[in-house]
């Protein structure tokens, strides 16, 4: 099987359900963006104990990106035809994510300023994945900006992503106060 087809050659790409745009334009710009941060945290969960729930948390995550991506890369005219969950996030997803963040963050003793990440090799990892989520998050806004795209969940789960991610990093921290800025020596 192969998997080129040339079509993109000439500098577009596909939509789902039909349709081509060049492949620089915002659309394909927000999805790829989102299949980055899919990768990033596919270096976390490998940084990860298999069995932990970090491990289990990521891949959700990831999953979730697979379904804003397939929401993101669906042509405007075919948007009725995406499925709930599997091609169009839902709010339940937000709200997963927020049980998230506050299980994570019951956990964590927060340094009065900001962190400076690196405090783990998984943390750094974390954080690193956490600002491709927001520059996901900013492109999807555009979209929404620009009328191209009407969903404001979409924007609310990449934004409660990548505070999730925060979390996570913050729990995978080792404690090291003189990554706290403001404090040590």
């Amino acid at each position: 099987m192969k998997i080129y087809t040339r079509k993109g050659d000439d500098g577009t790409t596909g939509l789902w359900y039909g349709g081509r745009v060049p492949k620089d334009s915002p659309r394909p710009e927000a999805y790829g963006t989102v299949d980055e941060a899919g990768s990033a945290l596919a270096l976390c969960r490998a940084a990860c104990d298999r069995d932990s729930e970090l491990h289990r948390d990521i891949l959700w995550l990831q999953r979730q990106l697979f379904v804003c991506g397939a929401q993101l890369a669906t042509a405007p005219s075919a948007a009725s035809r995406l499925e709930p969950g599997v091609s169009r996030i839902e709010p339940q997803a937000v709200e997963e994510l927020e049980r998230m963040i506050d299980r994570y963050m019951e956990r964590v003793d927060l340094p009065p300023k900001f962190v400076i990440p690196g405090g783990t090799e998984l943390s750094a990892r974390l954080d690193f994945a956490r600002t491709v989520l927001r520059r996901a998050e900013r492109r999807v806004a555009a979209l929404v900006a620009a009328g191209e795209l009407d969903d404001a969940t979409l924007v609310a789960f990449l934004n409660r992503a990548s505070d999730a991610v925060w979390a996570m990093a913050r729990y995978a921290d080792e404690p090291q106060p003189e990554l706290f800025e403001g404090r040590g020596t």
